[in-house]
């Protein structure tokens, strides 16, 4: 099983437990070099410069996503974004359907009062798990805007969120599975 994925969702979520078995990958790792670069220039274009971004990984699969965006920027800009941590385990309207495991951390480097904050995630899904995210950011702050950003949006929308920022669309079926790692974007399912 790849890094990427959240251990957590694999194991809690049904079967509960099982492999990630790959089929086909969409995105290599220069890829994922490309659009993480892209989506920077973006964020920088958008909000005309970095001074009150803050970059916000969603556990576990965004985390990796906000640390190679945050060195993008630095390395685009010259400026060290803040960049931290929401589990939004807590936050889900799914609690009682699902296993919840409160294991990530949350780390909030700074007040997000009058910031703009760019949630980052792997896979965009249904939107739940963002709105439960939407939740839990405002419990630490009021935030001037929040942004999306996602490496791969896969449709499936029970929620009216889209992102801001999209590595790639990736039209997929539900009972799909899309996995993204350091050496890439997978798409398969998962077996007992």
């Amino acid at each position: 099983m790849s890094a990427g994925m959240a251990e957590r969702e694999r194991r809690l979520t049904p079967p509960y437990g099982g492999v990630f078995v790959p089929r086909t990958r969409v995105m290599g790792a220069d890829d994922l070099k490309r659009a993480t670069k892209r989506m920077a220039h973006e964020i920088i274009e958008r909000n005309q410069g970095l001074d009150e971004v803050v970059l916000i990984g969603l556990q576990t699969g965004g985390v990796p996503l906000a640390a190679r965006l945050h060195r993008q920027l630095e390395a685009i800009e010259g400026v060290d974004v803040p960049i931290g941590t929401l589990d939004v385990a807590f936050y889900r309207d799914d609690i009682g359907l699902r296993p919840v495991l409160p294991e990530a951390v949350t780390d909030i480097p700074c007040d997000l009062q009058g910031m703009i904050v760019v949630l980052v995630d792997d896979v965009l899904f249904t939107g739940r798990t963002i709105r439960a995210a939407l939740d839990a950011l405002s419990d630490h702050g009021r935030a001037k805007a929040v942004q999306l950003a996602v490496m791969i949006d896969r449709g499936h929308r029970e929620l009216p969120i889209r992102p801001d920022f999209v590595g790639k669309n990736l039209p997929t079926r539900r009972d799909e599975v899309v996995d993204v790692n350091a050496d890439g974007v997978d798409l398969g399912e998962m077996r007992r």
